[in-house]
């Protein structure tokens, strides 16, 4: 009986499949890869790591793939990595799993500037759980999910990987959204694709056509607000931005990532209008930084960015009080800002 199995699908992941492969090894009884395609010599590394390979042919769905590669398991449980995630620790908390739940695990994912943004994702399946979606597919079976303390790496967001990608995650989430034009997680993905890019304007009409159709209790609904902040900030639609910060305050006292958007914001108001700045704008944008360092880092809020809550709100702070003063508080900001 096999307990527990690591399933992937791959292509064209030879620069990096064994990074994820020799993370699990130690933790998994089985590894299972299912090639979708490779012409780089991924199935030879990946045989070299241990893991069966067996092949796909690819159809322009992710949840096809994935379900194709879960059928291949006899285990119990699977872990399903990509070749550019990892595990960084708590490997194991996969040797004692409750049963009839999804285990949700939190990612890790190197961004720009070497921010790290945090997200939590089911990733450790019971057998019979299946995939849902053409892209960005999410598995569809037990209803309770169950946070573990098991870290994953994951640098799939860097430029480099996102040139790799080309246009593939857009063409297929228009697809998607062809066939289900009021799904808002769809929007949100494709929002998130726009803003990778820079792709401003774009970016900020998906978001605000998934905050339309979102529900409140959404599991990503934090993401959602944060980054649609930014984008309407980005695209220039200032109002609207400013509209979204208050309807949404409520809800996020306690996120940093909140508070650090709407001080983006004021700080980006400020430069526009330069008569109300020192007066009424920026003061605000002092107010929301400061409100992040009380509230600290909350990496279980999904889609927040480490050190929203402490060294890049001490940053801002410490820039602000460096060009318009008081001298001392600005040193006092820069030095926290130094502690990572």
């Amino acid at each position: 009986m096999t307990r527990l199995a690591l399933v992937m699908i791959a292509r064209d992941e030879a620069h990096q499949i064994a990074r994820a492969l020799d993370s699990a090894a130690a933790h998994v009884d089985l590894m299972i890869v299912l090639d979708t395609g490779s012409i780089d010599g991924t199935q030879e590394i990946a045989r070299a790591c241990g893991a069966q390979v067996h092949e796909f042919a690819w159809c322009d769905d992710f949840a096809a793939a994935r379900n194709a590669s879960l059928d291949l398991s006899p285990a119990d449980w699977n872990l399903v990595l990509d070749a550019d995630e990892w595990i960084e620790s708590g490997g194991e908390a996969l040797a004692v799993l409750e049963p009839d739940t999804m285990g949700w695990v939190r990612r890790d994912n190197q961004l720009a500037d070497e921010a790290v943004a945090q997200t939590w994702i089911p990733r450790v399946l019971p057998r019979g759980v299946r995939y849902t979606g053409r892209i960005h597919e999410q598995p569809a079976g037990p209803e309770r999910g169950v946070r573990l303390p098991l870290l994953l790496g994951h640098d799939g967001f860097t430029q480099a990987s996102l040139a790799r990608k080309g246009d593939r995650n857009e063409v297929l989430l228009m697809a998607d959204l062809r066939d289900h034009p009021e799904d808002p997680y769809l929007w949100f993905q494709l929002a998130k694709e726009h803003q990778a890019r820079g792709h401003p304007p774009q970016a900020a009409l998906c978001f605000t056509e998934a905050l339309r159709l979102a529900p409140t209790d959404a599991p990503w609904r934090h993401g959602l607000v944060v980054r649609g902040l930014t984008a309407l900030k980005d695209a220039g639609q200032l109002d609207e931005a400013r509209a979204l910060a208050e309807a949404e305050r409520p809800a996020w006292s306690g996120s940093p990532d909140f508070h650090f958007a709407v001080g983006d914001l004021y700080l980006q108001c400020a430069m526009s209008d330069p008569a109300r700045a020192v007066s009424e704008l920026l003061p605000m944008a002092e107010a929301a930084w400061k409100t992040c360092l009380e509230i600290g880092e909350q990496p279980h809020l999904d889609g927040s960015v480490r050190g929203r809550g402490s060294f890049m709100a001490a940053h801002n702070l410490a820039t602000l009080y460096e060009t318009f003063g008081p001298k001392a508080a600005a040193a006092r900001y820069r030095e926290l800002a130094s502690l990572r």
